[in-house]
């Protein structure tokens, strides 16, 4: 299955989600910089409270990130990555960063903290 692609500028923090990258020299460009590549479970953070976790439930399962929600440190969201669509859930401080959403061996599923970027899991 093929990964999540995300970039990132350095300036200003823009996030975005690349569904087919270009091959040109300068790349994807904001406030006049190349944006960088975002990599999953790539930051210096405590793992266990960033990598998305899951419970399969009959043809469902949840899925958790044991992480807190306040206003400077949450979870954005979780994406669940599927072979043909993905589930993607926005939250806010306060919110418990936890969905529910159809089960699939294989899928990919994606955590974004605000702090800490992009952390991922394979659903087994």
């Amino acid at each position: 299955m093929e990964k999540l692609k995300l970039k990132r500028c350095l300036k200003c923090g823009a996030l975005v989600k690349v569904l087919q990258d270009c091959n040109c020299d300068d790349g994807i460009m904001c406030c006049g910089e190349k944006m960088q590549d975002v990599v999953a479970n790539s930051m210096d953070a405590s793992f266990e409270k960033h990598v998305p976790t899951y419970q399969k439930e009959d043809e469902e399962m949840i899925v958790t990130v044991n992480h807190v929600m306040e206003e400077d440190h949450h979870i954005e969201w979780i994406l669940v990555k599927y072979e043909n669509e993905n589930r993607e859930v926005f939250f806010k401080p306060g919110d418990e960063a936890s969905v529910r959403v159809p089960y699939e061996k294989g899928a990919l599923i994606y955590s974004y903290c605000n702090k800490h970027g992009l952390w991922k899991c394979e659903v087994m």
